[in-house]
């Protein structure tokens, strides 16, 4: 018999769990119904898709927990596995825009039925704490998708995406851009706080930096003009050896979305075709493009050892905070992530009282910031999920901070996300380091 206190964390799990369904939900809810079937090219996923396997995930960790437990469909399940061989071959990943069935009234079926069994799966008396942490999981991860439900529909729609909810963006006074002196020495790195974390924010450990200085704030577009004036698309000494093929193979000529109109430069997104606002952090570079802006500006990307020192720690308590103000969870007077519901960028200088101990200004939201940071598992890492995050630790680079569109339940100072150094579709964008 479960006992009171039992119960109670059981439905603060429900709620946690509602609400996040109910938020993927609210990101799809004013799409036409030939938008869900679209995959307008081989990195995105449609978005009947992201709702499908936000559900399935789901599914796997209900049989993992009870042997006993039967999919829902051989079909869905084929069609919706990503990538974990353990529940048989996934389906290719650049196909999955080709597939008519399931439907996308099957797939909102599916995903309504699987709500059922989730929550009498959360509610049953007998749920331990590790259904508790796997289950957790599972709403982490759709976290995750919702997110990169957001990067598709900017893909497929941009500004004919209509939004549930939207709130304007204050325009802010020109700031003075500075950069940042840390102190080196021994650095406790990881996640250190009581609540949920991915495993490759663990464990703990000590990691030594020299001094550093890191810039106040994310590199604006202004400043990333001043590098494509100066023929940094064109000029391969700024460029890793990959990356300037890539320039070549691509045409790239600017950050993704980028457009040249009658001499000046715009962009399409959730805000329409519009010029580039100066002031905003550059938005959908890759790590190459961030890595050569750096070689041009004579400094180079931080470490992520760095970026999270100048985060979270303050040196005068001598203490790590989970986030850059503090222990306090984020509110919209301190950062932009989805729960703003600003579908962009805000101009450098709008959360002044997001500020991190060190100085540093919009570590959280906005744009995730590419390190120089090859991912792979701290020392002593342990996987708590096979086939989750521990399967990527190859060719990737490690972007802190989250973005835009990520959920505030996702983000930490600690928190590790991983792309190739070529994607550029994500929120992505950096700030500037320089050794002392």
């Amino acid at each position: 018999m479960a006992s009171n206190q039992e119960l109670e964390v059981n439905k603060v799990l429900l709620e946690q769990f509602r609400e996040t369904r109910s938020r993927t939900l609210e990101i799809v809810k004013t799409l036409e119904k030939d938008d869900f079937i679209v995959q307008t090219a081989f990195f995105m996923s449609p978005p009947k898709w992201h709702i499908g396997h936000v559900s399935w995930i789901y599914e796997t960790i209900m049989s993992k927990l009870n042997k006993n437990y039967e999919f829902y469909s051989k079909e869905f399940s084929e069609y919706l596995n990503s990538y974990y061989q353990q529940f048989g071959v996934p389906h290719d990943k650049g196909l999955r825009g080709i597939v008519s069935r399931p439907t996308t009234d099957e797939i909102f079926q599916y995903f309504n039925t699987i709500n059922q069994r989730m929550e009498k799966f959360i509610m049953n008396e007998n749920l331990n704490e590790n259904a508790r942490s796997m289950i957790t999981i599972g709403i982490h991860h759709e976290c995750q998708h919702q997110e990169l439900l957001v990067y598709d529909l900017q893909h497929l729609l941009a500004e004919q995406y209509r939004q549930v909810k939207k709130n304007e963006i204050k325009k802010q006074p020109r700031v003075e851009t500075s950069t940042i002196h840390v102190k080196g020495g021994l650095y406790t790195m990881g996640y250190n706080g009581k609540g949920f974390c991915y495993d490759i924010e663990l464990p703990e450990h000590v990691v030594y930096l020299n001094d550093y200085k890191i810039d106040e704030f994310p590199v604006t577009n202004q400043q990333y003009l001043e590098f494509m004036k100066d023929g940094g698309y064109e000029e391969y000494k700024y460029w890793l050896s990959d990356g300037w093929e890539k320039v070549k193979a691509n045409k790239w000529k600017s950050p993704m979305y980028w457009e040249e109109i009658n001499g000046k430069w715009h962009t399409r997104d959730f805000l329409g075709i519009r010029e580039i606002n100066p002031n905003e952090p550059v938005c959908h570079v890759s790590y190459y493009e961030a890595d050569a802006y750096c070689k041009w500006a004579n400094k180079r990307l931080p470490t992520e050892a760095e970026w999270e020192k100048a985060a979270c720690w303050n040196e005068e308590k001598q203490e790590k905070t989970t986030y850059p103000w503090g222990n306090e969870e984020p509110t919209e007077n301190k950062c932009n992530l989805l729960e703003s519901y600003h579908w962009g960028c805000t101009e450098i200088g709008t959360y002044p009282e997001g500020k991190s101990h060190a100085g540093c200004q919009q570590m959280i939201g906005d744009v995730w910031e590419w390190t120089a940071s090859e991912f792979t598992g701290y020392p002593g890492f342990r996987s708590g999920f096979e086939e989750y995050n521990d399967k990527w630790f190859t060719n990737q680079k490690v972007l802190r901070g989250g973005s835009f569109g990520t959920p505030k339940i996702s983000i930490r100072g600690s928190y590790r996300n991983f792309f190739r150094l070529d994607e550029r579709w994500l929120f992505s964008g950096f700030r500037c380091a320089e050794d002392i």
